[in-house]
């Protein structure tokens, strides 16, 4: 297993849980680079990087992205950076010859109104969602370029479509979190501050579908070794709840007491987001991590950062290097 990985974003949750899955298989010859060693917006980085290193394998989970409430706040952005890093790595994998290249879009490729479940022959089919369009048309144009690829220069791609992801190094941001990671921390403060309620955005009626990192890491390795076509393939667990189904499970498992109340003001986002995987599942793979199990873990892991902070803080009063203290609790939140 001496082959050349590149992961790019190897430090975001998706990226993280692939060099988590690769090294329980015995991969070590990873090449990883932070945002601040190379900038995927830049081209010129980008050639620098892949002329000196000259990856075997390309796993593209590098990416801009948030919630709805970052999405509208900055559709331009996601849109051009996305394409940006799509962009020069796609590129540069086919010039500078990389054997296969995984590129990772999102469900929210499929149009607002799609049937159910999403099978993946509906892309295009209809207009995306507008609170996320800039992120979704740039992952289009995205999984569209490396089959392009593909057909004009052999290049081997795997173009894999997950559906809501969470798990270890999600977001607790509520400005750029995603909705399971932005509920953990609602539920864990309102708990902690013992709130009479909590209120959320939308009705609550929408639906969506769950899959923890690690299942998805596994997931598109498994699909790399066993999908042999450039065509998208969903990765998911075929199963969805709707937002309040789930808020009251995240309220259960976190011990809040309170209310839940719902601002109807907000918008919900597409009505139901539910993969089909049948493609996946023939192919033998089968999510293994329950929702319930998921978010106990993302509770325990919210909790832990809060304990974190709590004791940095606590420190600073005692510290004759309050600074280099303040700068590990700011980096724990």
């Amino acid at each position: 297993m001496d082959e050349k990985i590149y992961v790019a974003g190897h430090r975001g949750m998706v990226g993280s849980a692939i060099v988590r899955a690769l090294r329980r298989k015995g991969h070590e010859n990873l090449l990883l680079r932070t945002r601040a060693e190379l900038d995927l917006r830049q081209r010129e980085q980008v050639e620098q990087f892949m002329r000196a290193e000259r990856p075997d394998v390309m796993i593209i989970a590098a990416a801009r992205v948030g919630g709805i409430q970052a999405n509208l706040d900055a559709p331009a952005d996601f849109l051009l950076e996305n394409l940006q890093i799509q962009n020069n790595l796609i590129d540069s994998a086919a010039r500078y010859g990389v054997e296969q290249l995984s590129f990772l879009g999102s469900s929210c490729i499929y149009p607002r109104l799609c049937p159910q479940p999403m099978k993946e022959e509906y892309l295009l089919t209809g207009p995306v969602e507008p609170t996320n369009e800039g992120y979704a048309i740039a992952k289009i144009a995205g999984l569209k370029m490396a089959q392009a690829y593909q057909r004009q220069y052999g290049l081997d791609v795997v173009c894999s479509m997950p559906c809501n992801l969470y798990g270890p190094n999600d977001s607790f941001d509520l400005m750029k979190s995603h909705v399971l990671s932005a509920l953990v921390r609602r539920f864990v403060d309102a708990r902690d501050e013992n709130v009479e309620s909590v209120t959320l955005w939308g009705s609550g009626t929408a639906r969506r579908e769950f899959m923890h990192v690690d299942d998805l890491a596994e997931a598109v390795l498994f699909v790399m070794k066993n999908w042999k076509s450039a065509e998208i393939i969903n990765i998911g667990t075929g199963t969805d709840v709707s937002i309040s189904e789930l808020a009251h499970l995240i309220s259960d498992l976190s011990g809040f007491q309170g209310r839940i109340e719902w601002d109807t003001s907000k918008p919900d986002g597409m009505p139901r987001k539910c993969m089909d995987v049948t493609k996946l599942t023939q192919l033998g793979f089968h999510a293994g991590i329950s929702l319930a199990d998921g978010i106990r873990g993302m509770i325990a892991e919210y909790t832990g950062i809060k304990c974190s902070v709590d004791d940095l803080k606590d420190e600073v009063n005692d510290s004759t290097d309050e600074e280099r203290v303040s700068q590990r609790a700011r980096n724990a939140a």
